[in-house]
């Protein structure tokens, strides 16, 4: 019988414990809902597990614009990130990335389009490439995407590839794994009393 998706990244996962510098990465997009079941991919509990205090996950969903491809994911103790290929920009033309919190210095705060985030953003580079970051800031965490465009055209694939990364809730997650390991499991495992897992 074949385990159940969440479980598996949570056995992935167990990997990281206790080592920082160990990484681990998948080749499968962190979509935000497959199937027919509409519950996250693997790639995004890893990214939860990765950053215990965020609120929001990020993911992408289900069809990416035309030129536009995903990389990469890594997940480590403390960040995780994905990353988007373009035809026009470049591998890596955008990096998406969870951590506890960020370095907003520099940044403009916007309006944001996503509720309970705070938008911020800033440009670093305007010629010959179009590069900077946006970030969304939330209870727990900070959501960055980090983009280098060095195509003709700037803002057009700049929102048409952001707006194919959406969020999950994290309590979303942890009834997804509850469920998934029949009560076996859980997202955000505590510790016991005496010290022992």
């Amino acid at each position: 019988m074949k385990p159940p998706r969440a479980v598996l990244a949570l056995v992935l996962v167990t990997g990281l414990a206790g080592c920082a510098s160990d990484t681990t990465a998948s080749p499968e997009p962190p979509n935000c809902s497959e199937g027919d079941d509409g519950d996250a991919a693997n790639g995004v509990v890893l990214m939860a597990q990765s950053v215990p205090s965020a609120t929001w996950i990020p993911c992408l969903r289900t069809t990416l614009p035309v030129g536009w491809g995903f990389h990469h994911l890594d997940a480590r103790d403390g960040t995780a990130s994905f990353s988007l290929d373009s035809d026009r920009d470049g591998q890596e033309a955008i990096d998406v990335r969870l951590s506890a919190d960020c370095e907003t210095a520099g940044s403009t705060e916007i309006p944001s389009d996503r509720e309970g985030m705070r938008r911020l953003e800033r440009v670093t580079r305007t010629t010959p490439h179009f590069e900077g970051e946006r970030y969304y800031v939330f209870e727990g965490g900070c959501i960055t995407m980090v983009f280098r465009l060095t195509g003709d055209s700037r803002g057009e694939p700049l929102a048409l590839a952001t707006g194919a990364v959406g969020v999950v809730a994290r309590d979303d997650l942890v009834d997804q794994v509850h469920e998934e390991s029949d009560g076996r499991l859980s997202l955000d495992p505590t510790t016991a009393p005496d010290g022992e897992p």
